[in-house]
């Protein structure tokens, strides 16, 4: 499975949720039926079942649990305030939030490198540093709170 073009998808999708009133599912079909119909990414990547399904994972995901991960993300805005980033930027820390905190199967500096990939593709010059900053603190206190939790186990 190629998780960046799906996390490609993903912040797409988000970002279509954002700008317009559709649901995450409806989200997600548009852009999966964009990229069919234009071919922007490999064909076989968007007609394969297990890409879709975990597209879907991740948009839900960041939709389900949205208010808490801009709660978690503003404790590492510092001077800034998650509904005034730009909402690229947003969506991608949300994506990556999403990430490291509920899901398992993503190495948390894996899913950081990857946001600051997509950061450098969709955003503006300096988005890869902010998002990098941004995601680098959060990864520190998320590695001090898993070891102090398997340390009090």
């Amino acid at each position: 499975m190629k998780r960046r073009l799906a996390r490609e998808i993903a912040v797409s999708s988000l970002y279509q949720l954002e700008m317009n009133e559709v649901t995450p599912m409806e989200a997600v079909d548009m852009l999966m039926e964009e990229a069919r119909s234009e071919n922007e990414i490999e064909a076989d990547f968007v007609e394969n079942d297990q890409t879709d399904s975990y597209v879907r994972e991740l948009v839900n995901g960041v939709a389900d649990n949205k208010a808490a991960i801009d709660d978690m993300l503003q404790q590492y805005l510092t001077g800034w305030q998650v509904d005034r980033l730009s909402r690229v930027d947003r969506q991608i820390l949300r994506l990556a939030c999403f990430e490291i905190a509920y899901r398992n199967d993503v190495p948390p500096k894996a899913a950081i490198n990857e946001a600051i990939e997509l950061a450098k593709h969709f955003g503006t010059e300096e988005s890869g540093k902010f998002v990098n900053g941004v995601l680098g603190k959060l990864l520190k206190e998320h590695e001090g709170e898993k070891a102090n939790s398997e340390s009090t186990n």
